[in-house]
């Protein structure tokens, strides 16, 4: 992840960096780092994928007892994985890979079976992650069991890194920290978990720091292992 030091992740807020280098020359600080884990791929939420790559609409409505509710692997070859959470079916995928890397959906089991016939056309894989979409664990259990995947990075937005949080299921975080500031309340920030007040997510977990590293202009990485009461 990377976020401001107020840890908010709407990259296009921040404020400048002070030697008037070009806020995206810091950003892309990210993608370097992401080379260094050989990872079997990456996780994000719908927001976010629309936001970069997939036009989103309206969830199809339709039959939803024509198509078994079990994994479809569309390309068993593949090797690294887009996995994206859309628990109601609203991407509306034009191609089956996101830089190369193939598009795994990760669903709500209420989905339309014209939705999934439409990613099968498509050569896009997809599982489940319970009736609703939002069982972490679940999917996460099939991401291993089906598609072999053991080490895949967590790349957000918020509610998506939140849910995970909650989840228990996050071992290490590695959090590039720009110089700069947004400062506005309610924007959306590394960890946004939408629960009742009293609620604490991160509840039972600890983090312990592995390394932290000053980077090119002023960029912050540090990296910590979640550590679980009992563990």
């Amino acid at each position: 992840m990377i976020s401001s030091v107020d840890g908010r992740i709407v990259t296009g807020r921040w404020t400048p960096p002070v030697d008037g280098t070009g806020r995206d020359a810091l950003v892309n600080q990210y993608f370097d780092i992401e080379k260094n884990y050989d990872a079997d791929g990456w996780i994000i939420g719908r927001t976010t994928a629309s936001e970069h790559f997939v036009k989103t609409a309206e969830p199809r409505k339709g039959s939803t007892g024509g198509l078994p509710r079990e994994p479809y692997v569309a390309h068993p070859s593949a090797e690294r994985l887009a996995i994206i959470m859309d628990h109601h079916g609203r991407l509306q995928y034009e191609r089956s890979d996101i830089e190369g890397d193939h598009i795994v959906a990760v669903l709500g089991e209420t989905v339309a079976d014209e939705y999934l016939q439409s990613l099968q056309d498509r050569g896009i894989s997809y599982c489940f992650a319970g009736s609703d979409g939002h069982d972490i664990r679940k999917a996460v259990d099939v991401l291993g069991r089906v598609f072999g995947c053991r080490k895949v990075l967590l790349e957000g937005g918020g509610r998506i890194n939140g849910a995970f949080l909650k989840a228990g299921i996050i071992d290490e975080i590695s959090l590039l920290i720009y110089p700069g500031i947004d400062g506005l309340s309610g924007v959306a920030s590394s960890f946004d978990w939408p629960g009742a007040r009293n609620e604490q997510p991160a509840s039972g977990q600890a983090l312990r720091l592995k390394h932290v590293e000053k980077r090119q202009d002023d960029v912050i990485w540090l990296q910590c292992r979640v550590e679980r009461s009992g563990s």
